[in-house]
């Protein structure tokens, strides 16, 4: 491998220099690839699905509900969530921005009617505290 290496160095290849070449060499050597098994994920139970809110619902740490709601009714991403500021949140249409999204894209996603109220009250003490995120930990 290293002798082959040496020879291909000069040329500066990219993958997509070096993925023909291999795919030709596994034909002729009749090399099989094998397949990656994709497994279905885990889906809980009903009573699972039911234990889980009841103790989301009752949280004693009000953040951590606020947090698991949000996911829930708005169907973000963790990875949006934890940038979503409190100047994106669009109280008047139930709507959050996202920006830099998955592919650097922004978008809006909206939240339930209901849940308003809520995200409002949790947005107005977070202002209190100065937070610029409505997820901030202390």
């Amino acid at each position: 491998m290293k002798e082959l290496a040496k020879y291909i160095r000069a040329e500066r290849p990219d993958y997509a220099y070096l993925k023909s070449p291999f795919q030709h060499l596994r034909a002729e050597l009749e090399v099989e690839v094998p397949k990656a098994t994709k497994e279905l994920p885990y889906v809980p139970t009903e009573k699972e699905l039911k234990r889980y809110y009841d103790v989301v619902w009752q949280a004693k740490n009000f953040q951590d509900m606020m947090i698991v709601k949000t996911l829930l009714y708005s169907a973000v991403r963790v990875s949006e969530l934890i940038n979503i500021k409190l100047v994106d949140i669009d109280f008047p249409y139930c709507q959050i921005r996202i920006n830099n999204g998955i592919g650097r894209k922004d978008r809006i996603v909206p939240f339930l009617q209901s849940f308003k109220e809520m995200l409002a009250m949790h947005a107005d003490t977070m202002k209190k505290k100065q937070a610029v995120y409505p997820f901030e930990s202390s």
